[in-house]
């Protein structure tokens, strides 16, 4: 893509879904290894689409979901696929998840989808499975490596533990603070299958991969956390550059562990607050995280913006538009060796929370 393209598409896409109250995450992958080739995709996550009863749900999710879609398939020029990083459903209820992917069927092109967490515990993934296929996967496109993982996974004894109902377990799992949750992990058997799938791929390929926790450990009394952390990101040490994109926390984060660089996206259902704003537990936020200055954490269309996301030989710069916020751009500083926010990353740059009355 030429550089007048590439500022036509982002004039483009900025000027369609500035006003935007929802997340829209365009990601733009360039020199791909063997390919010279940029391209786009979108990212959708988080909708958690909720029955009331019968045909009845809750009407302000399914409006953010149809409303990501359409702008999605507005985009010039057209992305070459569509990711959709979790959490189609509230409870994982076959009702709620056919809805969400009748909504997501009017997509134009490819989609991919990762597993979360409340589609998978009150059937272990079984419809969502059924509808959708294996809930970890690769593929390669233009010279990048991508990765699949189901991060939502937890201690076997658990899951499998003589349960009222599925539903039942499902609950303990859907509830932000719940004690009574279990960590999230990718799971041996996953991690073996990582390590099998790398070995085929060259070192200086390009990796992109995407789960739906942070693959690091953030905050264990939300579940901003994998608990195997560690041990997945040993398996992408030896590559040149690796960019893990996630879901479930409905905020921005930003961090750098090694090669690897870590972004989360917005949902289009609602924010969750920082972690420091709830403290039972120990907090690890990532220091190169700059909050969002909101004042009000249930105001639930502050800070449901979209991402441009423009990942240059390996490197991410990432454009967030928060509407009735501060639209805020997060790049891949090479001196420093990590992502930084061009305006607001160092404490006296921030500016205080905006008032909504």
């Amino acid at each position: 893509m030429s550089n007048n393209s590439r500022r036509k598409f982002l004039k483009q896409s900025g000027a369609l879904l500035a006003a935007s109250t929802l997340p829209l995450t365009m990601v733009e992958l360039a020199f791909g290894k063997g390919s010279e080739d940029t391209f786009t995709f979108a990212y959708i996550s988080d909708s958690h689409i909720t029955q009331i009863k019968g045909n009845k749900f809750v009407r302000n999710w399914d409006r953010g979901l149809t409303r990501a879609v359409a702008e999605a398939n507005l985009l010039d020029p057209r992305p070459d696929f569509v990711f959709y990083g979790g959490d189609i459903a509230q409870l994982g209820k076959p009702e709620e998840i056919d809805h969400g992917l009748e909504i997501l069927g009017a997509l134009r092109g490819k989609t991919h989808y990762v597993m979360g967490e409340h589609d998978y515990y009150v059937d272990l993934g079984d419809y969502w499975r059924k509808q959708l296929g294996p809930d970890h996967y690769s593929f390669d496109h233009k010279g990048v490596h991508f990765v699949v993982l189901n991060s939502i996974l937890t201690h076997e004894s658990w899951m499998h533990q003589k349960w009222d109902s599925g539903m039942d377990r499902m609950k303990q799992m859907a509830r932000l603070d719940n004690p009574n949750g279990q960590p999230f992990m990718v799971g041996d058997a996953q991690r073996d299958w990582l390590k099998k799938d790398l070995d085929k791929v060259s070192k200086d390929t390009p990796v992109v991969v995407f789960s739906h926790s942070p693959l690091q450990k953030i905050y264990k009394g939300w579940n901003f956390w994998t608990d195997d952390a560690e041990q997945v990101q040993a398996l992408l040490k030896p590559f040149d550059k690796v960019t893990v994109l996630y879901g479930h926390v409905h905020q921005i984060q930003t961090n750098q562990i090694g090669n690897i660089s870590f972004h989360s996206a917005m949902a289009t259902a609602w924010p969750w607050p920082y972690p420091a704003t709830y403290r039972q537990k120990a907090s690890y936020m990532p220091r190169l995280t700059v909050d969002m200055n909101r004042a009000d954490p249930f105001f639930e269309r502050d800070a449901t913006g979209w991402q441009f996301i423009d990942v240059h030989s390996g490197r991410a710069d990432v454009n967030y538009i928060l509407p009735d916020n501060t639209n805020r751009k997060v790049v891949f500083d090479e001196k420093a060796g990590h992502p930084v926010d061009t305006k607001y990353q160092e404490p006296d740059k921030r500016i205080p929370p905006q008032k909504h009355f």
